[in-house]
């Protein structure tokens, strides 16, 4: 049911795979309708407000290192146009929780929409909402500790106030200084992080106005 600033969406019994996600949440409905064309190509496509929806590839790269859990609650920060968003509440399940993070306010009002219309009612998927983020606060300090974030956009280095809103044992993936970071918590510290790296990739910066 929406409420306008989340939709629940609860009906079929299997916690789905990373590819049954893909087949089952389509990225062209979570495109402005001059890209939908585009939905195929292996490509980052432009949703305006200077962002993008990120190519596929890179989309299941990061969905894979991050392994999100059934159950799991998941930050997504920087969620654009929903869609990756979208993917998460299908591959952490009815007892999860998905929230995506976006500065843009036309953004997050289409994700919305997208979802609404993205006609998801017979999968098996989690509560899903979009807030603004707080201008000068990196991710929802408020909500945490978080399983999982990912982060869409590209830091100069690791942010240590993502860090402290991972819960221990939690993970997180997130583009860092042009490199894709798994960063696991370890410990209650700062610096109780395993960190392992997966390859260089171009994002949009991380913005914290």
């Amino acid at each position: 049911m929406d409420t306008g600033s989340e939709v629940t969406m609860e009906h079929n019994r299997h916690h789905v795979s990373l590819a049954e996600a893909f087949a089952l949440v389509p990225r062209e409905q979570f495109l402005p309708a001059d890209e939908r064309r585009n939905a195929s190509s292996n490509v980052p496509l432009q949703i305006g407000d200077g962002q993008t929806n990120s190519q596929p590839s890179t989309v299941s790269d990061m969905l894979g290192l991050l392994d999100p859990q059934p159950g799991d609650r998941v930050l997504d920060l920087g969620s654009g146009s929903g869609w990756t968003t979208a993917l998460l509440g299908v591959l952490v399940g009815p007892r999860g929780h998905v929230t995506g993070v976006e500065r843009h306010r036309r953004l997050i009002e289409q994700a919305r929409m997208s979802l609404r219309q993205a006609d998801l009612d017979d999968v098996d998927t989690c509560d899903v909402e979009f807030i603004a983020a707080t201008p000068g606060v990196l991710g929802l300090p408020e909500a945490a500790p978080f399983d999982r974030i990912l982060v869409s956009a590209g830091a100069g280095a690791l942010p240590s106030e993502l860090v402290a809103q991972l819960r221990i044992g939690g993970a997180m993936v997130i583009p860092v200084d042009g490199e894709m970071l798994r960063v696991e918590r370890t410990g209650s510290a700062d610096d109780d992080v395993t960190v392992t790296r997966h390859g260089r990739y171009r994002f949009v910066p991380l913005i914290r106005d």
